[in-house]
């Protein structure tokens, strides 16, 4: 059953979705606010566009994305409930509603956000994908508009797998085989149709946090063909031409991210998280950065102090807020439980760039496992005595030789 048609009888989508009003609409879907009445809970439910659902390809892969992001857990990421299929026309995505705007709006009204304000979303969006990374998925469409930002200021990144689904479609006319993400934040290695790592998320948070300072992109161009070629060959203008108050270590920040060798980037977003959070203390900030919100705190109300340690949290807010911290400061060999992804592979059509599935990380998932020293100081000591010995008992053999011989 159509959605238009769910809506206007108060019949429910799988028996236990009421759609309740529409909240927006994209390229490839539109979201619409329901009420799960099985478990009595407001929930958005995103509705795939007909001419992409009834692709046999695509349903296949974007199911199999959804099940995989399911598997994730963590504030800084919008989580996903369920998966419906009705009809071969419609297919929904079930995910937790999250109230408020999307960063792309916050942008479009505000940029240049002041400096706090900008390294406090992108720090959220890094605790977010860098979990998804250790736990080896990429989300390849890193943008402002899968950016969601509830009123208080919490972030939350939302669509994994949409993109990977995407390629799916094959080429046409208007949009090569390889471009499935959104040309402005795409990674050099993107552009070039080749498999993304997590530093190809990277890349494309750099460009947002570039924006966000500067209410400008890194390079300009005025058409998808232009920002791929920007990005595989232009130079990023630094970002203090344009924003001079910026300090000269969070350019480099920047442009560390926005690097055209994957190798030189950050390796993942939550690394990106921690250096950007080493930042903020280093700038005597940390302690006393506002919480920011979209709209100003009532007047005689204090703004929430963004918690410069893990502190015991009294609300949902705060311990959201807690564990977004923690994460970004956990050691990296602390990984989250892998996700396994279906033993198959894709078929692409003819002319597309082969995808290739991420495989489940390794212990230290996409980070490099940190090297341990095989000399503990007792294994050391024994050794120099052992030599000290050895090298004793030269004399010894020197004189048993020499009077053996005479």
């Amino acid at each position: 059953m159509s959605t238009e048609a769910a809506s206007a009888s108060n019949e429910r989508i799988a028996g236990r979705y009421e759609i309740r009003r529409r909240l927006g609409k994209g390229g490839m879907a539109e979201v619409f606010l329901a009420y799960d009445h099985k478990l009595g809970r407001q929930v958005a439910l995103k509705r795939l566009l007909p001419d992409y659902a009834r692709v046999p390809e695509f349903r296949r892969r974007f199911l199999d994305e959804a099940r995989l992001a399911a598997q994730l857990n963590h504030p800084n990421i919008v989580t996903v409930h369920d998966v419906v299929e009705v009809g071969p026309q419609d297919l929904y995505i079930v995910m937790e509603y999250v109230p408020g705007t999307t960063l792309e709006t916050i942008l479009q009204t505000r940029a240049p956000l002041p400096l706090d304000e900008a390294l406090h979303y992108i720090i959220q969006a890094s605790a977010g994908l860098g979990y998804a990374h250790r736990a080896g998925l990429v989300h390849g469409d890193v943008k402002p508009g899968n950016f969601l930002v509830r009123p208080d200021g919490r972030l939350k990144v939302a669509d994994f797998g949409l993109a990977r689904a995407y390629e799916a479609l094959g080429p046409t006319s208007e949009r090569p085989a390889y471009v499935w993400g959104s040309p402005p934040y795409l990674s050099p290695e993107h552009a070039r149709g080749e498999p993304l790592v997590p530093a190809s998320d990277v890349y494309a948070l750099g460009v947002v946090l570039y924006r966000a300072l500067t209410a400008r992109y890194p390079f300009q161009a005025d058409s998808a063909e232009g920002y791929l070629q920007a990005h595989l060959h232009a130079t990023p203008i630094p970002p203090r031409t344009y924003r001079p108050d910026l300090p000269e270590r969070l350019e480099a920040i920047v442009l560390k991210a926005l690097d055209k060798r994957p190798t030189r980037r950050f390796r993942t977003a939550d690394q990106m998280g921690r250096v950007l959070l080493d930042f903020l203390e280093d700038e005597a900030h940390a302690a006393s950065m506002a919480l920011p919100s979209t709209a100003p705190p009532a007047r005689g109300e204090a703004e929430p102090e963004f918690a410069s340690e893990p502190l015991e949290a009294e609300d949902e807010d705060a311990q959201a807020e807690a564990a977004t911290r923690a994460a970004l400061l956990a050691p990296e060999h602390e990984e989250p439980a892998p996700v396994t992804r279906p033993a198959q592979a894709f078929e692409t059509e003819e002319g597309e760039a082969p995808a290739t599935p991420v495989a489940a990380p390794q212990p230290g998932g996409f980070m490099e496992p940190e090297s341990e020293s095989l000399w503990d100081p007792g294994t050391l000591a024994l050794a120099i005595l052992a030599l000290i010995a050895v090298v004793g008992l030269v004399p010894l053999w020197l004189w048993v030789y020499f009077l053996f011989r005479h």
